[in-house]
This record gives structure tokens, sequence and C-alpha cells, in this order.
């Protein structure tokens, strides 16, 4: 993997996130991948079982966005960070903000097959660049 395989797998991420279309979804994912919403928890494994968990609570449209981007790439594996942001119904008042740091592992296609995330909100009234 090099930075810029990396960073069009965390834009169709994104892409997924925001269309919830269950292809998308599959294709950011081998078929025996693990997913870990946080470092605590027993993974997802699996891509089926991954896209019904995404399916499962779907953020309402419009009002999520998110961006990432790597900072290291080891061979397969690769670190991002990121912002999520959510926002009121209104699509513009900000609701709350995440910081996120992704670890993954990807396959020869491209597909992650490792993903691990740990999130933490990050408090109003600070804007911290990537």
């Amino acid at each position: 993997m090099d930075r810029a395989r990396v960073q069009a797998w965390l834009d169709a991420y994104v892409q997924a996130w925001k269309t919830y279309d269950k292809k998308a979804i599959g294709n950011l994912f081998s078929e025996d991948v693990t997913y870990s919403y946080d470092p605590y928890s027993v993974p997802i494994r699996g891509r089926a079982a991954i896209v019904d968990s995404w399916l499962e609570q779907p953020d309402s449209p419009g009002t999520y966005d998110g961006h990432y981007e790597p900072l290291l790439i080891e061979g397969d594996q690769a670190v991002a960070n990121g912002r999520s942001r959510y926002f009121e119904q209104d699509g513009s008042t900000l609701k709350a903000e995440w910081d996120n740091l992704f670890v993954l592992r990807f396959d020869s296609e491209g597909r992650c097959m490792e993903y691990r995330e740990w999130y933490m909100p990050r408090p109003q009234g600070q804007d911290g660049a990537l």
C-alpha cells in the first residue's frame, strides 16, 4: 500500500458511509475481515456481518461527514487520523465532533482485512487542524 491507495480507500469509506450502499460498504473489506469499532470490543468477523452492522442504525442523511488521512504506512498496514462530524437535522449546526484513529491492514487487492478504530469526542470550541 502507498499513500494514494490508502487515501483512496479512506475516501471510499466516507462515500460508503454517506450512501449506506451495501455494495460500496462490502467493496471496502476482504471476505474474512475483522472489524473493531473500538479497541476493546470483540471484533465483527466477515464482510457480510460488517455490512449488516453498518446498516443496523444508519445516520440520517445530511447529518454527518468525515475526512481522514493516512499518517503512517508500512507494507500492508496503515494508520489514519481524521475527524467525524455530526450535525443537527438542519445539516449545518454542529452537534458533535470526534477525532478518529484507524489502524488498518490490507490484502493484495487493497481491501481492508483488519480494521480497528479509536475515537474521542472533541470539546466544542477547539478546532485543531489535521
